[in-house]
């Protein structure tokens, strides 16, 4: 297939998906549909990355989507970590009955929001258009909603409103600040038809004014960051991961906040263009924010699933932080997306399995999950150890990356500040981890059967997190390499 072909395949395929789960007989052939669908996704994001990697860009539609290294990369993240989630789902739903029974009505209604999200996830990281990325956000955001309230009570419910509404007022932000962007392009002489295509934003010979650009990057951070979760507009992120089924906040913190990241990114080489460090500086300031937000949130927690979803308003701190420190910085940062994404993912899962056996999230209760439940006990240890930087697991060696960066640009405060807030929460997170992995039962765990599709998700993201935490293969370093290259960040 040609490389063109792909970006067009990469839409259609998520969209004919969520149509047939619309019409499926048995809510078994929703979850099948959802996992080769997602299958075909990382297939065809892997083909496209061939393509990328062996090049430059690859165009589609006059030049409408655009794909390069950045954006391939987290395609390829996006792909794996959903496809993950896709298999997790099939176990996760398969025991669910009682109040929330997964029937065929229910089974459309996930599949058919599901592989909707994934389609919208795909279109924010092909458009070449900042205004149609905008669009695909904001197609994130009506989707995902229903699938925080899939189990319909009271604080379900609350969680998808406040959800909705904080993100719709961030995303407005965002939609001002894109418009701030098109007016600095015509302030500064630029044509119309290319105001918002990133792909001329981004050309060196680009001019735009200082002073609406400004206004624009701090629009577009404040209005993106939102829905990434940083601090201080992070409050809808712990109620909708607490609420939703397990499959979905394992998706939300591996998928979707790095696309919400990804999208701040991009009008990150623009605003290098016309002010200089303003934007890293934000970058750095906001990170940072973050990580010292979670880790005091993190230290009072008793629920394991906002726990998490505490760690991931660290992490994208962490993230952005990276960006903000330069080109070892953005490797660093690129880097750790993946690791994270691949570690709170499973973190969610293992979660979320173990939760079915207890019947709750809290973490008191879950205690002495290595003993109930081997499989699922052992990845939760593995998963929260990653997460919070424990050698020889793969983030170790993103963070000792990020602390090369910042000791390299001297940011000496910056540099205490995210060792104190790590300190904070590696000393918070043990605690928790290990009272919830070797301590005593409190209560009773039902048995759950035992499902292949179990070992598909734990057994090779628990390999992949030990294995980039010792090695880092020389395609994967180009590829990320690649990728830190379009920010103007080449290591």
């Amino acid at each position: 297939m040609a490389p063109a072909y792909l970006i067009v395949a990469l839409l259609a395929v998520p969209v004919s998906g969520a149509l047939a789960c619309l019409a499926a007989a048995r809510p078994r052939q929703v979850l099948a549909i959802t996992i080769a669908v997602s299958a075909i996704v990382l297939a065809l994001a892997a083909r496209l990355c061939a393509s990328v990697l062996s090049g430059s860009l690859v165009e589609s539609a006059g030049g409408v989507f655009v794909v390069d290294a950045f954006s391939v990369f987290h395609l390829i993240v996006l792909a794996l970590v959903f496809l993950i989630c896709s298999l997790f789902a099939s176990v996760y739903f398969a025991d669910e009955g009682g109040a929330h029974p997964f029937s065929r009505g229910p089974a459309r209604r996930f599949g058919a929001l599901w592989l909707g999200s994934l389609a919208a996830m795909i279109l924010v990281l092909v458009s070449n258009n900042l205004g149609i990325m905008w669009v695909g956000m904001e197609a994130t955001t009506l989707l995902t909603a229903f699938l925080i309230s899939f189990h319909r009570d009271r604080l379900s419910l609350e969680a998808m409103w406040k959800y909705l509404l904080i993100c719709s007022v961030g995303i407005a932000f965002a939609f001002i600040g894109t418009i701030f962007t098109a007016a600095a392009v015509q302030s500064g002489g630029g044509v119309g038809a290319d105001a918002l295509l990133w792909t001329r934003l981004a050309a060196p010979d680009m001019r735009l004014d200082p002073t609406l650009m400004t206004f624009a990057f701090i629009f577009v951070l404040v209005g993106y960051g939102t829905k990434a979760g940083l601090a201080p507009i992070h409050s809808w992120l712990p109620d909708a991961h607490s609420q939703a089924p397990a499959p979905v906040s394992a998706m939300f913190s591996g998928c979707l906040l790095n696309i919400a990241l990804y999208c701040i990114m991009r009008f990150v080489p623009p605003a290098r263009i016309a002010l200089g460090g303003f934007a890293d500086g934000l970058l750095v300031f906001f990170g940072v924010l973050s990580i010292l937000v979670a880790a005091g949130f993190i230290v009072f927690q008793r629920d394991a699933k906002r726990f998490l979803a505490y760690s991931s308003v660290e992490h994208l701190g962490i993230i952005a932080l990276g960006y903000g420190l330069g080109p070892l910085g953005t490797f660093a940062a690129l880097f750790h997306t993946l690791n994270h994404s691949l570690s709170k993912s499973l973190a969610f899962c293992a979660v979320g399995r173990l939760g079915q056996r207890f019947g709750t999230h809290d973490m008191a209760t879950l205690s002495g999950a290595l003993r109930h439940d081997r499989l699922w006990g052992l990845a939760l240890l593995g998963s929260v150890l990653s997460l919070i930087g424990a050698a020889p697991f793969a983030i170790f060696m993103s963070e000792y990356q990020l602390l090369r960066a910042a000791a390299g640009a001297q940011k000496w405060v910056v540099l205490g500040l995210f060792l104190a807030g790590a300190s904070v929460v590696f000393v918070s997170a043990l605690r928790h981890l290990i009272d919830m992995a070797f301590g005593d039962a409190k209560t009773p765990s039902s048995p759950l059967r035992a499902r292949t599709a179990s070992y598909a998700v734990a057994v090779p993201a628990l390999a992949a997190l030990l294995f980039l935490g010792l090695w880092l293969p020389p395609w994967l370093v180009e590829a990320i390499d690649r990728a830190a290259a379009v920010l103007g960040a080449r290591v």
